[in-house]
């Protein structure tokens, strides 16, 4: 009987002849087992492990006998159980039916129609210009520049210090750092390095008192203010390769500059046609959860809500933060994230949908192919990674992964793409007119 939402309820009974036999088996099983004073093992009559041993009996029918009800009458009406169900209303006594009853989710039916292809949907196609390609060269310059050693000499705007830092005061565990090198005079160095290190010649020490703004990256320096010791080790300057043909010989297996360029090119296209895509794919989702109207299993919800804290969790132990410091309200963080939640269990239950419909499935040579990839990451062997991810039931999910991957890749490819509207820049003679 469907109560509300995913929510079903059933009243089940179990002939008084199962319950019997099953019964039976229980004490015979005990009879085999037990030792009570003056019978041999095996041989105490079965009504005195009936009465000794009633309470243990009850439990071991009730729990073989109440599972194998419930699967036969889940199979009988073809009901795709969520979770464990909640037994109420349970009638047990000898002689007579066990009776109970069962509430539980299931999964929904979601009656899909065509409207899933062709969902409309904006696409940005993908630009990579010159510029942009001589951007991404100077970045690899940068990646590729040596510091090198200059002859002692006061410090100036544009050199790189390296300096050794000795907390004093401002910190509850106190900070050393033996060479860190700092750009004197660039926008993101910290202004009291900057000030302090102006003047200066390798050698020379001195104290500086940082204030740490409040969104600085380490979060045990964040707005605290902090007296270091600090000596000037040595001044280096930064050389970069010049961007030639020897250049793109060195950073990979390119003939010359135009070689490396057009590869170059190649991958922002393509790094821009992922985020364009991916960025089309979630807008489809999104009208795909108010498309179909349907209720979500709570229990897949509060799966998920606990998915989503565990990761915010990890990211701020990541931080070097400790959550239980934080006096966090995990109820009101629970109900923050519901609406979320359920959005995210929806999607997820119409790509499996999809995915039945349009017989879209991880082939194992997919799968072969990531278990590959995700060897070669960690540099263990193939076999190794195989049934580390087998053993952890990680296998499974890399197959769930890559299916919703296809299955989003249908849907992206069956859009109706249309362009973004850009926002309309004011004409030379309006903007002269508002003047």
């Amino acid at each position: 009987m469907l109560v509300e939402g995913c929510k079903h309820e059933l009243e089940i009974t179990v002939p008084v002849e199962e319950v019997d036999r099953e019964t039976e088996r229980v004490i015979s099983d005990l009879q085999k087992k037990v030792r009570l004073p003056g019978f041999r093992p095996g041989k105490a009559p079965v009504s005195l492990i009936r009465t000794r041993f009633a309470g243990q009996v009850r439990q071991e029918v009730l729990e073989s006998v109440i599972p194998k009800a419930l699967t036969r009458r889940f199979e009988e009406d073809h009901l795709n159980v969520v979770g464990r169900p909640n037994i109420t209303d349970l009638h047990y006594d000898q002689g007579e039916p066990l009776r109970f009853k069962a509430e539980f989710e299931v999964v929904p039916e979601i009656e899909l129609n065509d409207e899933y292809r062709g969902i409309a949907a904006t696409y940005r196609e993908p630009v990579v210009t010159d510029a942009d390609v001589e951007e991404r060269l100077q970045n690899i310059r940068e990646s590729r520049a040596e510091y090198v050693n200059i002859d002692p000499r006061p410090v100036e705007d544009g050199d790189y210090a390296v300096v050794s830092l000795q907390s004093l005061s401002g910190l509850a565990e106190p900070v050393k750092q033996d060479e860190m090198i700092i750009h004197v005079g660039d926008s993101e160095t910290l202004p009291a390095f900057n000030e302090a290190l102006i003047g200066m010649s390798p050698g020379d020490e001195k104290e500086v008192e940082v204030a740490y703004p409040e969104d600085f990256g380490q979060r045990k320096l964040a707005g605290r203010k902090v007296r270091f010791h600090m000596a000037l080790k040595v001044l280096r300057r930064k050389e970069l390769p010049e961007v030639n043909d020897e250049f793109a010989r060195d950073v990979g297996d390119y003939q010359n500059l135009e070689e490396l360029k057009q590869a170059v090119r190649n991958g922002l296209f393509r790094e821009r046609e992922q985020a364009a895509q991916n960025e089309t794919k979630e807008q489809i989702m999104e009208k795909l959860v108010d498309l179909y109207q349907f209720a979500a299993p709570q229990a897949y919800v509060d799966r998920q809500i606990e998915s989503d804290l565990e990761q915010q969790l990890r990211q701020l132990a990541g931080a070097g933060v400790d959550p239980r410091k934080l006096n966090l309200d995990w109820d009101k963080l629970k109900e923050a994230r519901k609406d979320k939640a359920e959005r995210e269990v929806k999607a997820s239950l119409l790509l499996d949908r999809i995915s039945q419909r349009e017989a879209i499935n991880a082939t194992q040579d997919e799968v072969d192919r990531e278990v590959q990839r995700i060897a070669r990451q960690e540099r263990e062997p193939v076999a190794a990674v195989r049934k580390k991810l087998q053993d952890s039931g990680a296998l499974g999910r890399l197959a769930l992964a890559i299916r919703n991957d296809k299955t989003m890749s249908f849907l992206f490819e069956h859009a109706r793409k249309e362009a973004p509207v850009e926002a309309a820049q004011p004409s030379a003679e309006q903007s002269g007119s508002e003047g």
